[in-house]
């Protein structure tokens, strides 16, 4: 190892380093939640059909989360964790504003795909040198004030469009082309923080006062169990498409005001975060039977015929996406070596994806047949989830 990469921990704190890189986060977040607020419309316009959008955005989800069980491995295997984070937002950030000059169907289609595979590359890199500045900072609490920043971006990135065509009366180019700017700063701030810390890892191994773990070998069994929490939770959980789409069909609120409760949402979800990841650090992963309680909320309540109630509904779901995206993320750090923790983090993903997938499939259907069979099957599927959380703690042992 290299001088610069021993010294790298000193010439910044990890709780600077936690907040720059949810800095990254916060400004890619305006670029591609900007972008995927108006993906429908814009392909629209260019002559989509309702399935062929449909299609298309599920195809970007299936890359997003499939591509990692690649790039996880490929990260470990390699160790350029700050090369593939660079590359995969440079995919991203370059996609955005190109999208808005496409001009044809086919080259807008790959273009959102080519959005979400800049995201597959990055994550399980990104994941893993934040889980080794929080390390220092507490992981709970780290990951969390990065979910926080994340979400900032997320809000402001559709607003910002928004303004945009509003301004231009519907221009595509001009509203997506705004998006290279934040774009260009996320890869400057990127290439500062990587000369700035070569090596996170440092920040880690100086927490532990010790050699740095192995990194051969198999995963431990209680990821495995925690994986199979995390797919079993998921698939009880409802996108916000069939939340909203409920509340639209039942005239509980009109299409202009579902994006206001999207992004009230998209705030608790930040505070979900900074709680539970707070707590996570004090009682460890026994907070985390906070989600499945959640996720049975969820159902219980977004699909009622009151108003008020449904639109509660919603909030809770923001707080178990906070959970989801900031604490269950965290947990997977401190149950593999760093060896192996991109590779976690993919496979992390792969189960988060089939959990997404069964969880639109199954309150997609049901909602359709009977809700309160919806909510009983829901139920169900987080006792499940809690009982796999209670086992989590015996194989730790």
């Amino acid at each position: 190892m290299n001088a610069d990469a021993d010294r790298s921990p000193a010439r910044m704190s990890p709780w600077r380093f936690v907040v720059w890189f949810g800095t990254v986060s916060l400004l890619a977040d305006v670029v591609y939640e900007g972008a995927r607020s108006i993906t429908g419309p814009l392909l629209a316009s260019l002559g989509a059909s309702a399935l062929l959008v449909g299609v298309v955005t599920g195809a970007g989800e299936a890359a997003a989360l499939g591509l990692r069980l690649v790039s996880g491995p490929l990260a470990d295997r390699t160790g350029r964790f700050w090369g593939l984070a660079i590359g995969g937002y440079a995919l991203t950030v370059v996609s955005v504003p190109l999208l808005g000059v496409a001009g044809v169907l086919w080259a807008a289609c790959v273009l959102v795909i080519a959005e979400r595979v800049g995201k597959a590359v990055r994550s399980p890199a990104k994941d893993t040198l934040l889980s080794h500045a929080a390390a220092a900072t507490g992981r709970g609490r780290g990951f969390a004030v990065h979910e926080a920043l994340d979400q900032i971006g997320a809000l402001v990135g559709p607003l910002l469009v928004a303004g945009v065509l509003a301004l231009t009366g519907d221009d595509y180019g001009p509203a997506l082309g705004v998006l290279a700017l934040p774009g260009l700063a996320v890869l400057l701030v990127l290439s500062w923080l990587r000369a700035r810390v070569p090596s996170p890892q440092e920040y880690e191994r100086e927490t532990r006062a010790a050699a740095p773990e192995p990194g051969a070998g198999r995963l431990p069994r209680a990821f495995w169990t925690y994986a199979a929490f995390t797919a079993v939770t998921t698939s009880g959980f409802a996108p916000f498409g069939v939340l909203s789409y409920h509340l639209v069909q039942r005239h509980l609120l009109t299409a202009a005001w579902v994006p206001v409760l999207y992004a009230a949402a998209m705030a608790v979800d930040g505070l979900a975060a900074l709680a539970t990841g707070w707590l996570y650090d004090r009682i460890g992963p026994r907070v985390l039977v906070a989600l499945p309680v959640l996720t049975a909320a969820v159902a219980a309540l977004a699909f009622t015929g009151t108003a008020p109630v449904a639109a509660a509904g919603s909030l809770v779901w923001g707080a178990a996406m906070g959970i989801q995206e900031s604490t269950l993320r965290a947990t997977v750090a401190d149950l593999v070596p760093a060896g192996r923790r991109a590779t976690a983090y993919g496979l992390f993903a792969g189960a988060v994806g089939a959990g997404s997938l069964v969880g639109g499939a199954l309150t997609g259907g049901l909602y359709g047949y009977s809700v309160p069979l919806l909510v009983t099957v829901v139920v169900a599927v987080q006792v499940l989830a809690v009982a796999l959380l209670a086992a989590l703690r015996t194989t730790r042992h």
